[in-house]
């Protein structure tokens, strides 16, 4: 996302009139929830600022990686302590979707109502291909029937792309002992285990890596709302 992020950090990117963590941010509301953990790094005064003057419905914390960046995994592993201790949300703060308007609930709330503790250690949500922009790459994963996700290995209909969201068992970091870690290793455990499941989104997921992908997001969003 250079030279926007010289001198803003990604998550206040301005995509469709609005920073790219305002879409994180009212979907949670939207979804009922009542607190959140921003994970801060590159340029956090910035986004401390934005959090300070914004009015959500829920409590936003902060978990503080400034001094050193801890990967997917373990800057999770690090906001846990703010969270309680049961299955939570984790949201990607540079990826949003638009919601489909005929639906009876968000995508968010039928994550959180999909996922089974009994049969899942993380349940991601997901999209076709053809329901992105900004992707410009293969799928992630297969699926099957029952949502079980297995490693994209080739084409095939029934492979999706991982969508940003996900519902995840705190218990599966347990055994984890060093501080810095991806979190596809939890992904790949969890798929030896038959438990990482994904739950199809509906609508259309959008992803910004590039200053040129912010008019193509925009482009796809006045589409979509048939504009």
């Amino acid at each position: 996302m250079r030279p926007l992020t010289e001198k803003i950090p990604k998550p206040l990117v301005s995509v469709g009139g609005k920073p790219l963590i305002q879409y994180c941010f009212d979907s949670l509301e939207h979804a009922g929830f009542d607190r959140a953990v921003v994970n801060v790094h590159y340029l956090p005064d910035q986004i401390l600022e934005y959090i300070d003057g914004v009015e959500q419905s829920f409590d936003i914390l902060i978990s503080d990686e400034r001094d050193e960046l801890l990967d997917s995994g373990g800057g999770i592993v690090k906001a846990l302590s703010q969270l309680d201790h049961a299955p939570f949300l984790l949201l990607n703060a540079d990826t949003f979707w638009l919601e489909d308007q005929n639906a009876d609930k968000t995508n968010l709330e039928l994550l959180v109502n999909a996922f089974d503790l009994d049969e899942m250690d993380i349940l991601l949500m997901v999209a076709p291909l053809a329901s992105t922009t900004g992707h410009h790459g293969t799928s992630d994963f297969n699926i099957d029937a029952k949502g079980r996700l297995e490693r994209f290995r080739g084409t095939t209909p029934e492979s999706v792309i991982y969508a940003g969201a996900a519902m995840i068992n705190p218990e599966i970091f347990a055994k984890i002992t060093e501080p810095k870690f991806n979190l596809n290793r939890c992904f790949d455990e969890a798929i030896e285990k038959g438990r990482l499941f994904g739950h199809v989104m509906h609508g259309h997921w959008i992803t910004v890596g590039t200053v040129e992908a912010i008019a193509d997001a925009e482009r796809s969003m006045k589409a979509f709302a048939g504009g």
